[in-house]
């Protein structure tokens, strides 16, 4: 606990200004202090000793009553008229799960009389472990903290700990009472609202070697199989119009009596598209370090993605299959990686009885040359129809299931267990039907997760289709 009469007041509201005497208050002010029950018991026990005083003449009821009404008339010769303030506010900075996060609960006196007692109350997110609560006495979290605050102070009261799921969390809501004038008077509480914390994913390693199936940009650091001016030898072929000199093979040149060039494969950016699908959520999150759910596997997996083709010069956009339709458009650089992680945050399941297909997908918003990668659990039917859809409609599409291995439904009856399997059965009926559709379906497993996916669906991209009649 910290405190000091100058830096930190201005982290509190300041009192308002009182109108002058003859001018006209638009609203009154409210009385934010109230007697307590030990001033009503002063007044009360001050009051019947004089009248028993009085009714039988006895001087003795007076001196004893005198020590109660000066001790009184002493402790309100000065009262406060500000209402204690309270601000909660946590550090700067990029905070990723599993990092430690320090916040703060800032209580001030903005009064000219000190506090003989305050009471500070705050609720933290279930997703915030504290360690350490600047305060002496054990840690806690919902409960009150008692401590004392001297006219026209702040006093800070540090919340340490660990950060162990990605999302906004708030720090708060914050509540203060605080009791002045030997405690003949108490505050109304003043309450705030919860300050919000952003926790990014922790990104999982990722790297996929294999070219992208097409690319549309003309320059970039992806390595494609398009022959063009790259750095990745392709082999050799014989001397044509339009080659650079400095391309030529001498050796081979002079072996075959005839001018080779270096063949190379273009250096290209590709688009990729990464499709959440947040119609279902299953599993249990148990943080950074416990068991992943469908969304934790989602957002990490998204997050791992984006950062990886973001970092190559490639587009990324992101694409919600649900019924809010969030959409990121497509852009490169560390901008948009920074952009893509604050639209993870707000990630949620939702299911929709109607179809989100028609209102997400269209021929402006999903570019026929992109890339798109499909984070989804495969529980909901419309989900495997969206997926063939794609498909049929010629993108490049590949699903990545995040359904985790070990999701046991709760036990209702005998037949539960029973049921489950039947479910897991026509699960992967489903996933072969979107294998023969074309459509590749891959469980998230980090690096390389991806690699023989995309060099399957480059070969398809690059082989010579058979042209109709």
């Amino acid at each position: 606990m910290t405190s000091s009469p100058g830096p930190l007041r201005a982290a509190v509201p300041q009192p308002r200004r009182r109108p002058a005497v003859g001018e006209q208050r638009a609203e009154p002010v409210p009385q934010w202090w109230t007697p307590t029950r030990a001033l009503g018991r002063a007044v009360l026990l001050t009051g019947l000793l004089l009248l028993a005083a009085v009714l039988f003449g006895r001087v003795d009821l007076v001196v004893l009553a005198a020590p109660f009404a000066l001790g009184t008339a002493y402790a309100l010769r000065r009262r406060p008229t500000e209402a204690p303030r309270i601000a909660v506010g946590a550090q700067d900075g990029a905070l990723v799960e599993g990092s430690d996060i320090t916040g703060a609960v800032t209580v001030g006196n903005p009064d000219l009389v000190g506090y003989d007692l305050a009471l500070v109350r705050t609720r933290v997110s279930p997703w915030f472990k504290l360690t350490e609560v600047g305060f002496a006495g054990p840690a806690g979290v919902d409960r009150p903290l008692a401590l004392t605050v001297s006219a026209g102070e702040a006093v800070d009261l540090e919340l340490r700990g660990e950060a162990l799921r990605w999302g906004r969390h708030p720090l708060g809501p914050a509540g203060i009472r605080a009791v002045a004038c030997a405690g003949l008077l108490a505050s109304r509480p003043v309450l705030i609202d919860p300050h919000p914390v952003p926790i990014y994913p922790k990104t999982e390693p990722f790297d996929a070697d294999e070219a992208m199936p097409r690319a549309a940009g003309l320059v970039g650091g992806h390595r494609s199989r398009r022959p063009g001016e790259g750095g990745e030898l392709a082999g050799v072929r014989i001397f044509g119009p339009g080659d650079r000199l400095r391309r030529i093979d001498w050796r081979v040149s002079l072996r075959a009596r005839q001018l080779h060039v270096a063949a190379t494969l273009s250096d290209r950016d590709a688009e990729v598209v990464l499709l959440l699908d947040v119609l279902a959520e299953a599993g249990r999150s148990g943080g950074v370090r416990g068991s992943a759910s469908v969304l934790d596997t989602t957002v990490r997996a998204a997050a791992a993605i984006a950062e990886h083709y973001l970092h190559r010069g490639d587009r990324v956009s992101l694409l919600e299959y649900g019924p809010a339709a969030r959409r990121l458009r497509p852009a490169t650089g560390r901008r948009q990686y920074l952009i893509a992680l604050e639209w993870l945050l707000d990630v949620t399941a939702a299911n929709s009885e109607h179809e989100p297909y028609d209102q997400v997908f269209g021929p402006q918003l999903l570019s026929s040359n992109a890339l798109v990668v499909v984070l989804t659990p495969l529980v909901d039917p419309r989900s495997a129809a969206m997926l063939a859809r794609l498909a049929r409609s010629g993108r490049f599409v590949v699903a990545v299931d995040t359904l985790p291995e070990k999701t046991d439904p709760p036990r209702r009856g005998q037949w539960t267990e029973v049921a489950h399997r039947l479910w897991r059965l026509d699960r992967e009926n489903t996933v072969g039907q979107l294998r023969e559709h074309g459509v590749p379906v891959v469980a998230w497993a980090g690096a390389g997760s991806l690699d023989l996916v995309l060099r399957d669906v480059a070969r398809l991209a690059s082989a010579p289709r058979a042209v109709g009649r």
